[in-house]
């Protein structure tokens, strides 16, 4: 696999980029600034020459005259060059500064306002079916995900399994986030079975012997590593009662196989509309981050049970989205769609599945998914 186009557009100021570890960052940023001054933190003397006296930064801008754009590879290893990247920022406007990430909780544990909103906070994701139109395979990318790591290497599936251990090493262990690497590996597999569900902290404290805020901290460590996110009711002129309790997503289908732990007792399609789910949600959630109107991601679910698997709200438009792993749909798998469509008569709703046509049912949008997830592309309508 070559060079991928991203649909992801840097702005012209300086930015924040973060994203998973393994989503191409470096690579992306290689390619699009090729004159760029890299600052890479992952190596080991880089990181002790620049976090033990960070103003070695502005000497290293500084001595680089003809130079205009200046990329820190991994900052939240050294937050404290911020203050100095913001001092420089503050003495010449037309020099660029590219930060990347993929870990906010050391950054957000210290204090750090990201430059003052100096610089803007970006987010690149794993690929888009549309990125790779020619290579995407529904079968093959449910079971190793969009990673573009995953997904360039000679074995997916022996780069996937060693994708969580190398994040629970050189993130969760070396940077001392949890005193018991044990409890936390446990709780991994634990909280695969919450996956497109919504999150019972004291169920999964339970099962772990562990009391709820401990499980709510391992939860925060997994977002501030950009591993997992929380999809949080849409209640905007709500009608009904509404479960406020949030959706629990790992971020990539792949990843969140690789951690599920399966048997001869786990049922084959509970983990199929869980992966499916995923593999949409990571879909959606870079729609919205790559399009220049604003959005955001939500579900919406009523207190008797009533479900719409994803909700899309801002600028961009009002969406409602399910998704059904079947090839044959019944009159059952409108039943939320039709109620959000009740409370919110604007919205556009869309229903995903596996069959091969598309067509148009009471109002709804039936739409094959991998044709919904080829055609997806930033800026355009769903």
């Amino acid at each position: 696999m070559g060079i991928v186009k991203r649909f992801f557009k840097p702005p012209d100021d300086s930015f924040f980029l973060f994203g998973p570890r393994g989503t191409g960052k470096s690579t992306w940023i290689k390619h699009i600034f090729p004159e760029g001054k890299i600052i890479n933190l992952l190596e080991a003397q880089e990181l002790r020459h620049f976090r033990t006296y960070p103003e070695r930064l502005k000497e290293f801008v500084l001595a680089e005259a003809d130079a205009k754009t200046f990329i820190i590879d991994e900052v939240q290893k050294a937050p404290e060059l911020l203050n100095v990247v913001h001092d420089l920022i503050e003495l010449k406007k037309d020099w660029q500064f590219i930060l990347t990430g993929s870990s906010a909780r050391k950054l957000r544990r210290s204090g750090v306002d990201l430059l003052g909103g100096r610089a803007q906070l970006k987010f690149l994701h794993p690929f888009m079916a549309s990125e790779i139109p020619d290579l995407f395979d529904l079968n093959i990318n449910l079971k190793y995900g969009m990673l573009p790591l995953i997904l360039k290497a000679k074995s997916s599936l022996d780069t996937l399994k060693a994708y969580i251990a190398l994040y629970m090493q050189e993130e969760v262990q070396l940077e001392g986030l949890v005193r018991r690497m044990d409890q936390f590996g446990q709780f991994l597999e634990i909280i695969s079975f919450s996956q497109a569900s919504i999150l019972n902290y004291s169920n999964i404290a339970r099962e772990c012997h562990v009391n709820s805020k401990t499980v709510q901290n391992y939860v925060q460590i997994l977002e501030d590593l950009l591993l997992s996110i929380r999809l949080p009711v849409f209640e905007k002129r709500a009608k009904r009662e509404l479960s406020m309790s949030p959706k629990f997503y790992f971020f990539d289908c792949g990843v969140f196989q690789s951690i599920r732990p399966l048997g001869p007792l786990d049922p084959a399609g509970e983990i199929t509309g869980q992966t499916l789910e995923t593999l949409v949600m990571q879909h959606l959630q870079a729609w919205i981050d790559y399009s220049t109107q604003s959005g955001k991601l939500y579900f919406w679910r009523t207190r008797s049970g009533v479900e719409v698997d994803f909700v899309i709200y801002g600028e961009i438009g009002l969406y409602a989205i399910e998704v059904k792993s079947t090839k044959n749909l019944n009159p059952q798998d409108f039943r939320g769609l039709k109620e959000f469509k009740k409370d919110y008569p604007e919205s556009n709703c869309i229903l995903l599945y596996t069959g091969q046509h598309k067509m148009m049912t009471e109002g709804i949008l039936c739409i094959p998914l991998s044709l919904f997830l080829l055609n997806l592309t930033p800026n355009q309508p769903l």
